[in-house]
């Protein structure tokens, strides 16, 4: 059954500007500023964010994901410097506490394990300095965080990854293969230098489509999103994966997808335009492969309780009902007062033509999506995630 922890911290109260954007189900996101107001105190990031996931489940097959926040680790330099040996965490102390789902996946026996991560892109680190004044360089370098990065890989020993913001792909790829794992990898458009990457273990799963999207092309700015049909690999899927009769061999592919939605909280009908198009294209692979199940993960840079959340789970949303710039949920309402009651959900032609494609005011999809996290007791899973 899934899980998710709760090791993970508070989302903060305001955001703050970065690039557009860590295990999961299918789509998670949240956006805060993490940072601490003592200056002796320092915060260690394992994960930048931690992407939610939403899944279709059809026919006899159901996958089962693990996930996890955000780890952030502190200490105290003053204490450290007095007491070193008090100061050590031990492995217990720093491993995440886990909640679990209380969906009931007792009646599926294919399980697959998918992770989601915004592994936070190395030049985005180093050009956006103020989010993580409080962070030592040496937590910074990716030398020691794709070792981190391998670390959880092995101890959450995923079937299918999905990272956002990578931009050192070749290197991820080679340290990657020594753990059995083969990847394809889509890079913005446009000036910025990282991208999205799917990696899937060789011996599990077998890739028999690949596509992406530039949502450029659209006039939606330089973000991308991936999609890839897979099969699980028969001869060990019953050893590995589970057992399963014949009869469902067939049905033992489905679609994965992975984007990195634009961070701009200003830009709902942005947003909104790549998730439509994201979700239209993995119904249109369900479909030509045979109504097969869908699991989308990535950095939505969305809140949980937002509107986009609300049309990803429910899928429908009547745009005119929401402020563009609370799409997402990243600005607090008590942050907009300024604007007049009038005004708050008019939105222009162009918008909604970004928006909905056609001008509507209204979006449905036809995917049936259920939140990875729909199980697990709100009061106890936070949704952090870096502001990009």
């Amino acid at each position: 059954m899934g899980r998710t922890g709760d090791g993970g911290y508070p989302p903060a109260e305001k955001p703050s500007r970065s690039s557009d954007s860590k295990r999961s189900r299918t789509s998670q996101h949240d956006v805060g500023q993490h940072r601490s107001k003592k200056k002796q105190r320092v915060t260690i990031r394992q994960t930048e964010t931690k992407s939610e996931t939403l899944t279709l489940n059809q026919n006899s097959t159901s996958y089962t994901h693990t996930y996890a926040t955000s780890s952030i680790y502190s200490y105290n330099r003053r204490k450290e410097k007095g007491h070193k040996g008090k100061s050590k965490r031990t492995s217990a102390e720093d491993k995440r506490k886990w909640v679990y789902s209380t969906h009931n996946v007792s009646p599926y026996q294919d399980r697959v394990v998918f992770m989601s991560y915004n592994i936070l892109g190395v030049k985005n680190a180093a050009d956006h300095e103020d989010l993580y004044h409080n962070v030592a360089p040496k937590y910074l370098d990716w030398d020691y965080r794709k070792r981190l990065i391998r670390k959880e890989i092995r101890e959450y020993n995923p079937g299918i990854m999905c990272f956002q913001e990578v931009d050192c792909y070749d290197d991820l790829d080679y340290l990657l293969k020594k753990e059995g794992f083969k990847g394809v990898y889509q890079a913005r458009t446009g000036d910025t230098c990282d991208g999205c990457a799917i990696f899937w273990k060789r011996e599990l799963f077998d890739l028999l489509h690949e596509e992406s999207i530039e949502f450029q092309k659209f006039d939606l700015r330089n973000n991308v999103c991936q999609l890839c049909v897979f099969k699980m690999n028969v001869k060990n899927s019953s050893k590995d994966m589970g057992a399963s009769n014949s009869e469902s061999i067939s049905s033992r592919s489905f679609v994965v997808g992975n984007i990195h939605v634009l961070f701009n909280p200003n830009r709902g009908d942005i947003k909104l335009g790549q998730v439509r198009l994201f979700l239209e294209s993995a119904q249109r692979l369900s479909l030509e492969w045979g109504d097969i199940p869908v699991v989308l993960a990535g950095d939505l840079n969305s809140m949980p309780q937002s509107a986009m959340y609300q049309f990803l789970t429910s899928s429908k949303l009547d745009i005119q009902m929401h402020e563009r710039k609370q799409i997402s949920g990243q600005i607090y309402p008590s942050q907009n007062r300024s604007f007049k009651s009038s005004l708050i959900y008019r939105w222009s032609d162009e918008e909604l033509r970004l928006a909905t494609g056609t001008g509507a005011s209204h979006l449905i999809h036809q995917l049936q999506l259920s939140s990875a996290y729909a199980g697990v007791p709100s009061k106890k899973v936070y949704f952090p995630s870096r502001l990009n």
